[in-house]
């Protein structure tokens, strides 16, 4: 996982990812990764629409966004 968030970084790559907090509830989040510590890391949350930090160990699932087709 700290292979594809420091290269999300790089890239400016956003990414999608499942996340459990403190409380135990899960949300899905579109976010792109600012800076990667050993057990954290910060993020622009679009959800939230400001600058996260999100512990390692509560990412369920973490990859590329998904593009959203959108017809006409």
């Amino acid at each position: 996982m700290n292979g594809l968030l420091k290269r999300a970084v790089e890239s400016n790559e956003v990414l999608e990812m499942i996340y459990q907090n403190n409380k135990g509830e899960f949300s899905q989040r579109r976010i792109q990764v600012i800076k990667v510590n050993e057990e954290s890391f910060s993020a622009y949350c679009f959800t939230r629409k400001q600058q996260r930090t999100f512990k390692l160990t509560s990412v369920l699932s973490i990859g590329p966004a998904r593009k959203v087709r959108r017809s006409a």
